[in-house]
């Protein structure tokens, strides 16, 4: 995969132009797949809104930036902040759900929506969850901590830019947990992945390289589908 120069952008109302044909896209998305049109035209949309949200950072940053691409060569170093935040993330996710998630998720209903997803089979939610952990959360840090971290930085300091880059990747997620869970699990998984999403951009601005925030990220993803995997099968 090809990614970009790390610095970033310098230019506020560009910047700002970028994250507004961005960052509403997979809100759009999720609304539209789980809420407004589930089925066959939801799904499609939320496929383009995939599309868009990958296409649109690269092109953005070769024909308006003129940028070059690089493949974010780790210079800095910064994998062992990553293993070291992703196995904290890791702790903190198996404690909340055995001291309280377990007592607010119904189990019946998560499985009834895997069921639904078409991932209720042992063998489908297996290659999801190995899409989900090398794929998607590669794809995630490319667009979500490489660029739209270099947007915010380029709107305001750098210790702002992590906090509200990462409330900007929470927003879809809220939807969709909310789709899923009651408010209670929504409120404190949302808040779980504010706080991911903190660690990473913070991981990315610290040693200006994706793969720090991968690698961490690739961490924080296994327990998700742990749990996942007791709460459908047993």
């Amino acid at each position: 995969m090809t990614t970009m120069d790390p610095q970033p952008t310098g230019r506020p109302g560009r910047a700002l132009l970028a994250l507004l044909l961005l960052v509403p896209v997979p809100t759009f998305g999720t609304l539209m797949a789980m809420v407004i049109a589930p089925g066959p035209w939801g799904e499609k949309v939320f496929i383009a809104c995939k599309v868009w949200i990958l296409a649109f950072p690269i092109e953005w940053y070769l024909a308006v930036e003129r940028g070059r691409p690089s493949l974010s060569p780790p210079r800095r170093g910064g994998f062992g902040a990553a293993v070291v935040t992703g196995a904290a993330i890791i702790a903190i996710m198996f404690a909340a759900y055995f001291l309280v998630g377990r007592h607010w998720i119904d189990a019946e209903h998560v499985a009834y929506q895997a069921e639904k997803s078409g991932i209720g089979t042992r063998e489908r939610f297996v290659a999801m969850a190995l899409f989900w952990v090398f794929f998607n959360s590669l794809m995630e840090e490319y667009v979500w901590r490489w660029f739209v971290v270099r947007q915010c930085e380029g709107l305001m300091r750098a210790r702002l830019a992590v906090a509200v880059s990462a409330l900007l990747f929470t927003i879809h997620h809220v939807v969709a947990l909310r789709v899923q869970f009651d408010w209670r699990v929504t409120i404190l998984a949302s808040l779980g992945v504010w706080c991911g999403g903190m660690i990473w951009s913070w991981l990315y601005v610290r040693y200006r390289s994706i793969w720090p925030c991968y690698v961490s990220h690739i961490l924080a993803d296994v327990p998700i589908f742990v749990i996942g995997w007791w709460l459908i099968f047993g």
